[in-house]
């Protein structure tokens, strides 16, 4: 089935033109009310980041659920792993998100879970890409049945209630310099209560949405403010997270980004060696460096790799019965706690062990060697180049020039018209002629 809405996390795009429209949000509302509420009864949790065109989607969803009879309850700005964690506490038919994520303003997004919590898998995506077809031509709800939506307060506050229960102590992290920039995102004040309730030093930045600035030059795509404000203030340790909080990148005191598998390893350290690791290992992507697997098969444990995107590693660890796992990007998802990627519970959890550790974090983050890997994101417009022949032509030849000792991966980003090339091996210069030479034919077809 080709699909028109969703791509690797939901449905996103740049407002009002195809598939990001009101008229798309107000169809997938009624397709989801008729799919998993046809009884017409009960609630739905709807939350937004700061973006301005939000409150248009929010509003288009309000409208095709109360149609149905439907009930949402709008918890306003929070993060997204606070919607999925509302959803799955309160009994909801499901969840909404209203979030481009780490895209700019120009650019919103619907993120969607089930009553547990969890984002549904390819199957039922394709389900509601059939019933959204033919939305506005079923039936509606008597008059009498159409529901009115309701505000929901303190979702922020019960998240982080949530997230700080599962440091053992609040004060563990007492006194420690931390800055956040929150992206001028979801995050931007439950972090800094997160973090004040902990008794941390907290410089915060990146928290004054206007409805335009998210991701302008700050969060996880940009660390360039954080890095100076963690050297301004001699800070101990600095994280960022994104437009929805559901991904966070580490800055260690000397102003350096750690690597997101480096953070990976970090965590998935600490859960074994206190005995809470289950699964024996953990799950990621095939974006993860081969030094990542090299480090976890010394300790006994394994790497498990999936598609790109955290829903896949969530898939996957409920299936083979694991409670952590994320990609380099910054998804961590620790399902003890959280069903989805939690930017603010990941960092909260590295800076418990950064407390405990009596490292700095520039020692701390450096967990294994990693091999040498480079990304390059490459820009089109028109035919996609992974359908090009020369293109594949090219990924096979890298692929044999590197044999067992090295990885490409070669994928269109699910949000952006990229193609993303990805070569990792253990010697650099195989790895940059075998990256190069799919660059090249990649360009050429773009």
């Amino acid at each position: 089935m080709v699909r028109q809405y969703f791509g690797t996390d939901g449905i996103r795009g740049r407002v009002n033109q195809k598939p990001m429209t009101a008229e798309t949000a107000l169809r997938l509302a009624i397709a989801a009310a008729r799919t998993f509420a046809p009884d017409g009864n009960g609630t739905v949790i709807i939350g937004r980041d700061t973006r301005r065109s939000g409150d248009m989607i929010e509003a288009a969803l309000v409208a095709g659920l109360t149609s149905m009879g439907l009930t949402p309850c709008l918890a306003g700005i929070v993060p997204t792993p606070a919607v999925a964690m509302t959803t799955r506490l309160t009994g909801a038919r499901f969840g909404l998100m209203v979030s481009a994520s780490h895209n700019k303003y120009a650019d919103n997004g619907i993120k969607l879970f089930s009553p547990e919590g969890l984002k549904f898998d390819d199957a039922t995506e394709e389900t509601l890409e059939a019933a959204m077809a033919g939305a506005f031509e079923g039936a509606y709800v008597a008059p009498e049945a159409i529901a009115s939506p309701q505000r929901m307060a303190g979702v922020g506050d019960d998240y982080v209630r949530t997230c700080l229960a599962t440091m053992g102590t609040a004060d563990r992290i007492k006194g420690m310099k931390v800055v956040i920039d929150c992206a001028h995102g979801a995050g931007f004040d439950v972090a800094l209560e997160a973090l004040q309730q902990c008794g941390a030093d907290v410089t915060v930045i990146g928290a004054a949405p206007d409805g335009i600035n998210i991701n302008a030059g700050c969060g996880s795509t940009d660390t360039t403010a954080l890095k100076a404000a963690v050297l301004a203030r001699k800070a101990d340790v600095g994280l960022a997270l994104d437009g929805d909080a559901d991904r966070v990148i580490v800055v260690d005191e000397t102003g350096a980004e750690i690597d997101g598998d480096q953070v990976m390893a970090l965590i998935a350290r600490e859960l074994h060696e206190s005995g809470r690791l289950k699964g024996g290992g953990m799950v990621s992507t095939v974006m993860s460096n081969m030094g990542l697997d090299r480090y976890l098969r010394s300790c006994g444990l394994t790497l498990a790799r999936t598609r790109v995107g955290d829903r896949y590693v969530g898939e996957h660890m409920r299936a083979h019965g694991f409670n952590f796992g994320g990609e380099p990007s910054g998804h961590i998802i620790l399902s003890d706690v959280s069903t989805t990627g939690d930017g603010l519970l990941a960092g909260l959890h590295v800076l418990s062990v950064l407390a405990g550790s009596g490292q700095k974090m520039s020692e701390l983050g450096h967990v294994f060697e990693p091999a040498p890997q480079e990304l390059v994101n490459i820009r089109y417009s028109g035919a996609n180049p992974m359908e090009n022949a020369a293109v594949l032509e090219a990924i096979t030849a890298a692929e044999a020039m590197m044999g067992e000792d090295g990885r490409m991966v070669v994928r269109k980003s699910g949000t952006e018209p990229l193609i993303r090339v990805m070569a990792e091996a253990l010697e650099a210069g195989l790895m940059r002629r075998a990256l190069e030479h799919v660059v090249a034919a990649v360009k050429a077809a773009s």
